[in-house]
């Protein structure tokens, strides 16, 4: 695919969505909160022509020349970052990378003041991951380009949502089964919850779109309310993985951590690891998920993170590019005067 028109959106969901800019009516994804339900499916459909394009040998498109995205990462990422920076190049764009290690944040700038300097090159998008929750609506505040958030906090992480539901969506579509939706699927989320932002947002993508949730974790890393939006909580892993259609893992956010939440790694695993035998609890064909980056022997097993026909680890990181290249054109519409988004 080499098209160089800039001006016309995909047409594969045609009918099926609002016109133009109603299908997706902000200007910036900080949150899966934020997002309606066709606005959710709306996304995960543009993301499959990329999902075309990046199996095919050229991966090029012009669509995005001429634009400049900045990947500001205040936080190390090895699978986001080199996920958003192939998906904004694969789209013709000019991508630039911003470590905080190397920025003025370590000589002791404000965030704001480092928002209003990034918008001063006059970006036409601004990816921003931070260990501040909230931090990329502060910086999409006093900004002029859309602002993609790739993770604040313990707050958010859309886009992992999004590639996550895609991902799951495809296998699902593997096995014959119906995915326009997930009404009816059993998904468990084990693992450090209490710090985890993949947490939150694909709780929230995952009911969007009808499935039901169960959140299991060991009491101290379990939060209060979960309840309150939906969730179904457990402190036993055996008991939340009964009849479940799909078990996705979390790593321990050890940084994130200050104080002792667990009494070991290897106590975690006994209770928490998810093994084979474990695994035997769930649907015969219960699928596995893992956001990354995974610990091995901790929070699952290697038989397990493997397993051919029932592990699509792999697969979500393959959709990351394609959600992220979604994203990317979706939100530099207006910016591009495509018609019905300007």
């Amino acid at each position: 695919m080499t098209s160089t028109d800039n001006s016309s959106p995909p047409t594969a969901s045609s009918g099926r969505f609002p016109a133009g800019r109603l299908a997706f009516a902000h200007r910036d994804l900080t949150g899966i909160g934020q997002l309606e339900r066709h606005e959710i499916l709306y996304l995960l459909d543009q993301a499959e022509q990329w999902v075309k394009l990046n199996r095919k040998s050229s991966k090029h498109t012009d669509l995005l020349s001429g634009l400049t995205i900045i990947n500001a990462f205040f936080e190390n990422s090895t699978r986001t970052l080199l996920s958003f920076e192939i998906a904004g190049k694969r789209l013709g764009a000019d991508v630039v990378n911003m470590h905080a290690a190397q920025s003025s944040v370590k000589k002791g700038e404000t965030l704001i003041d480092t928002a209003i300097t990034l918008n001063a090159m006059r970006p036409d998008a601004i990816v921003i991951r931070h260990g501040s929750s909230g931090a990329t609506q502060l910086i999409a505040d006093k900004v002029d380009c859309p602002v993609l958030n790739a993770g604040d906090g313990s707050h958010e992480h859309p886009t992992q949502a999004l590639l996550d539901a895609l991902a799951l969506r495809h296998a699902l579509q593997l096995r014959g089964e119906s995915a326009e939706d997930f009404t009816g699927l059993n998904v468990v989320i084990c693992g450090d919850i209490l710090h985890s932002r993949v947490a939150r947002s694909n709780l929230l993508c995952l009911q969007a779109l009808g499935a039901s949730v169960r959140l299991c974790a060991p009491p101290a890393l379990m939060p209060d309310g979960v309840e309150a939006i939906g969730a179904q909580p457990f402190t036993s892993f055996d008991a939340a993985l009964a009849g479940a259609d799909v078990v996705m893992m979390l790593r321990l956010q050890t940084e994130r951590m200050a104080g002792q939440f667990i009494p070991s790694a290897r106590e975690y695993h006994h209770l928490y690891g998810l093994t084979q035998e474990r695994l035997s609890n769930a649907a015969p064909d219960a699928l596995v998920m893992h956001p990354g980056p995974m610990n091995r022997g901790v929070e699952i097993d290697s038989e397990v993170a493997d397993m051919l026909d029932r592990s699509i680890i792999t697969q979500q990181v393959e959709m990351g590019v394609a959600i992220r290249m979604a994203c990317l054109d979706v939100l530099t519409r207006s910016a591009r005067g495509v018609e019905g988004w300007a």
